[in-house]
């Protein structure tokens, strides 16, 4: 939400905030607000696809300043869109606004663009520092609102609404939250802040009653719209308050006209009487009914300004305590999803394209800085998408079981049994997955079953080719068409090797996978080069290679590779770096240095007098929205992949000038010495990106041979064609990098 001028009149006046040194305490922090803040706040790249290294290290910085602070963060986020649809004509108001500032960057002029997958980075780093979580099924300001009521600790935000919110810990706007200067000595270190709350405001209208704000909020307009008549309503108030003279003042500004409410409002000593003579200005007959009920414009305050009451015990608070049930909230679609992906929306592992996709049958899309003159990014990844709403709106004529609908048919032609590759005591690629280095270890049990299952054995679990649904199912998609926001209808379609919702959690990760890569287009086979973490990034690319357009050239392709050459190599400068290094001695790290600074230094730089060029942003655009709808499919079929490290895989300003490298004649080998480890990568990745960008046929993936490695996924296995022991090597080196802890993060 949000309450037109109230933050330009509250913080224009000194009176109403007061100076703390904030330290020892409880935080209450409005993720969403946060994650913007920062991003926008320090000059980080939005015209190249985002920096989210950068981004990464700053979100990191504020963090460790908190608990050099001794303060405990808790961050709540907004999820899903607003079931009740009150907030969706200004969501889509602020999406067209995106996309003429997506535009207007694209040319090098002013905008303001969050690249599209820094929410999704924000929450990886808060998991991986163990940062507690929330994740709303809708609009999160209520929920935020009543833990911190319970808690009586300030919140973090710069959401006007909580100038309304009668909060007893207040509001820390987050323009004055001066985390990155902490002052005081080290045993009393405090951050700089400014504490808003209710009382300074209304002390300073004579004592005016806390009751009276949210009808302010109301009739001044927040994010869910005033009624019709409040503007008849307001200029009647203008006139009643200037006692008869001269009526609203044209050209009145939304911080004065505040003010002039705030006055009115401060002469009664009730909502009630207040909403009296909202009655009578508007000749509204009686004012209230014969049962004392409110009637017309009054009526429809009093509900408006219900959004600002709060409940004394938050459901948040539980859950924070380690409730192991999500809450349910004010509104809330998770009921309609399974326990285990409830659970993992609530924790952040569930993206709210998906919560929308279920509850609302209506998403929308990110804009992005791209070639307004081309199909939206988004167009790309539509396929991806498609399965996505296929999973979540299937309807129960799709069954797995085959005498409870005529026409499923088994995979292979109707064969009565179905082979399962990868599944040996949880040793093989399902165990690494099912013993929870996809990060759902709390919810799915191991699964040791045979490598072939029977029908009879497995119910609900195997893979089926299902006729489709009874009915076609639509989502309604809003995004860019031209320079217009348009409302696309697509159409749900269920994966050829099909699994049922409701039985995810049970069904074995071989079988989600398979599921996965037949969506991705890509043999499992085709990952063996590529380390166990990359593997979801490389099928990615293999289908961004085959589906964007126009087709990303050889060079693009290598600049994107060498940028996740570059994040691994981070990845190994980052504290605690040393001890895995130690398991591998052997490796020249002073070299491997070396070659991370050689990448680095072809970044483009702000102020660089070449400008954007727009049609590698496009498809670079194309290959982030490939990843973003990709993440969702994956977290959907609870990450029978695990995620790649979001933080260290993609810097636009980074493989934009790898590009113009490239470009320059210069062979991509030339930034790596041969025998280096970071060469090895290199040589791996592609080999695995040149497998996966070949079309496979859509059953192909389900009937995969048995797998001949039997160690740890990314360790062990041959190449696709014909790799020995290169690859092998490659994978073991790598994965010794990686502690156990890191692969369950």
């Amino acid at each position: 939400m949000g309450v037109q001028g109230l933050t330009t009149y509250v913080e224009g006046n000194r009176n109403f905030l007061q100076d703390v040194k904030f330290r020892d305490s409880r935080l209450v922090i409005d993720g969403c607000s946060l994650y913007f803040r920062l991003y926008f706040s320090h000059g980080l790249d939005q015209q190249r696809g985002g920096d989210y290294d950068a981004f990464t290290h700053l979100l990191t910085q504020f963090l460790c300043s908190l608990a050099a602070c001794n303060i405990q963060p808790y961050v709540v986020l907004d999820g899903g869109i607003d079931p009740s649809n009150k907030k969706f004509s200004t969501l889509r108001q602020r999406l067209q606004s995106k996309i003429k500032e997506a535009d207007s960057m694209s040319h090098g002029r002013n905008g303001c663009v969050l690249p599209i997958l820094t929410r999704d980075v924000f929450i990886q780093v808060l998991m991986q520092r163990g940062i507690p979580l929330f994740q709303c099924p809708a609009e999160a300001d209520w929920e935020i609102a009543c833990l911190a009521h319970q808690w009586n600790c300030p919140v973090l935000t710069n959401d006007s609404d909580f100038f309304i919110f009668d909060l007893p810990g207040g509001y820390l706007p987050l323009q004055f939250f001066q985390w990155t200067n902490l002052n005081g000595k080290a045993s009393y270190r405090y951050i700089s802040a400014r504490h808003y709350t209710t009382n300074n405001l209304c002390r300073w209208f004579g004592g005016m009653n806390r009751e009276l704000l949210p009808l302010c909020a109301v009739l001044t307009g927040n994010d869910y719209g005033a009624p019709k008549e409040a503007e008849t309503l307001l200029d009647l108030i203008d006139v009643s308050a200037l006692g008869g003279g001269g009526g609203r003042r044209r050209g009145k500004s939304p911080a004065s006209r505040i003010e002039g409410l705030l006055i009115w409002l401060s002469s009664f000593s009730s909502v009630a009487e207040a909403l009296e003579e909202v009655s009578r200005l508007m000749c509204e007959e009686g004012g209230r009914g014969r049962r004392g009920q409110m009637g017309g414009l009054s009526s429809q305050l009093w509900a408006a300004m219900q959004e600002y009451h709060i409940n004394a015990q938050s459901s948040l608070a539980r859950w924070f305590s380690g409730g192991k049930t999500a809450p349910g909230g004010k509104t809330s679609g998770l009921a309609q999803l399974p326990e285990c992906l409830s659970l993992a929306a609530a924790q952040g592992l569930l993206a709210p394209l998906a919560v929308d996709a279920l509850v609302m049958q209506r998403v929308l899309l990110i804009p992005q800085v791209e070639n307004s003159k081309l199909a939206s990014s988004h167009c790309s990844s539509k396929a991806i998408r498609q399965a996505v709403y296929g999973v979540l709106l299937q309807t129960d004529t799709c069954n797995t079981t085959p005498g409870r609908d005529e026409g499923t048919r088994l995979a292979k032609g109707g064969q009565s049994k179905v082979q399962i590759s990868g599944i040996r005591g949880g040793t093989g690629r399902a165990g690494r997955g099912a013993r929870g280095r996809g990060q759902w270890h709390d919810v799915i049990a191991q699964q040791g079953v045979n490598v072939t299952l029977g029908m009879e054995q497995s119910a609900g679990t195997a893979l089926v080719q299902p006729q489709g649904f009874s009915t076609r199912i639509f989502v309604e998609e809003y995004d860019r068409v031209d320079l217009n926001l348009k409302k696309n209808q697509v159409e749900a379609h269920l994966p050829r090797n099909h699994i049922q919702l409701h039985g995810l959690s049970e069904t074995p990760v071989a079988v989600r996978l398979v599921v996965l890569l037949e969506v991705l287009g890509v043999k499992e086979s085709a990952l063996d080069p590529a380390p166990y973490h990359l593997q979801l990034a490389v099928a990615v690319t293999g289908f961004w290679l085959r589906e964007a357009i126009p087709t990303p050239s050889q060079l693009l392709l290598q600049a994107l590779v060498l940028g996740m050459v570059y994040g691994e190599l981070s990845l190994h400068k980052q504290p605690g770096a040393t001890q895995r290094q130690q398991a591998v001695p052997q490796l020249n790290w002073a070299a491997e240095r070396n070659v991370w600074a050689a990448l680095d230094r072809q970044r483009a730089r702000p102020g660089e007098r070449r400008g954007l060029d727009i049609g590698v942003a496009h498809s670079f655009s194309q290959w982030q929205a490939c990843l973003w709808s990709a993440l969702c499919l994956n977290q959907l079929l609870l990450m029978p992949l695990p995620q790649p490290n979001l933080s260290w895989l993609f810097s636009g300003t980074l493989v934009h000038g790898l590009l113009r490298y490239l470009k320059g004649g210069r062979a991509a080998e030339s930034l790596l010495p041969g025998e280096s480890l970071s060469g090895q990568l290199y040589s791996s990745l592609m080999e695995a990106v040149r497998n996966c960008s070949f079309k496979t046929n859509p059953s192909s993936s389900a009937s995969g041979k048995k797998r001949r490695g039997r160690g740890r996924r990314g360790r062990g296995g041959r190449g696709a064609q014909g790799g020995g022991r290169g690859d092998e090597e490659i994978n073991n080196r790598f994965a010794l990098l990686m502690s156990e802890e890191e692969y369950d993060d």
